[in-house]
């Protein structure tokens, strides 16, 4: 996946948008699935964030939260 662009302040969980480049996973999945929320998006062997929200009308693209987001907003346990 490919990060196309960033909003670090949306506090809506849209920290930035992603886009299914790896033509395996499109052949396999057509992109981002219902349920695919949550899923680690790693960058360099690191983990930078996870899935929020598909493009209903692009399943190819879709949204995703920082890590430092989801601890400061008390989106990871407790």
């Amino acid at each position: 996946a490919e990060i196309r662009k960033i909003d670090r302040h949306n506090r809506d969980h849209k920290n930035f948008v992603l886009q299914i480049t790896d033509e395996r996973l499109l052949a396999k999945t057509n992109g981002i699935l219902q349920g695919m929320s949550g899923s680690p998006i790693l960058q360099n062997g690191k983990l930078v964030g996870a899935v929020t929200h598909v493009f209903v009308d692009d399943p190819t693209k879709g949204y995703g939260i920082f890590c430092e987001n989801m601890v400061r907003f008390g989106q990871v346990g407790s």
